[in-house]
């Protein structure tokens, strides 16, 4: 079945950067596009980013472009969100989707 195995949230202070992981299994990761979702508390989950399966086309939320870019390694089964210039806005936690399924995701904080 689809796993997917978000890793490398955490705190955070204004300004600062992480670097998100997405590992997959269970499925054909270099065949379909992937995403990254975030919600914060009390507010619906929302895309963040897009990719689609041969990494060349991406697709971001009017409120991380230019800050965040999305990428993935279809030789490893794994996608990226490299986050930069990190605003306490973006604090949420995050989720890797693909293929009808969610991962667990990862809690990303962003304060002073």
């Amino acid at each position: 079945q689809v796993q997917l195995v978000e890793s490398g949230g955490g705190w955070v202070q204004p300004g600062g950067s992480l670097r998100l992981s997405c590992a997959a299994s269970g499925f054909t990761f270099s065949a379909y596009p992937m995403s990254w979702y975030r919600q914060a508390p009390g507010k619906e989950r929302e895309l963040v980013a897009g990719i689609n399966s041969s990494g060349r086309s991406t697709n971001y939320a009017d409120s991380v472009k230019g800050r965040f870019t999305i990428s993935r390694d279809n030789a490893l089964n794994t996608m990226y969100l490299q986050m930069n210039s990190l605003k306490p806005e973006d604090t949420a936690v995050y989720y890797c989707y693909a293929r009808f399924s969610w991962g667990q995701g990862t809690q990303v904080t962003v304060s002073s």
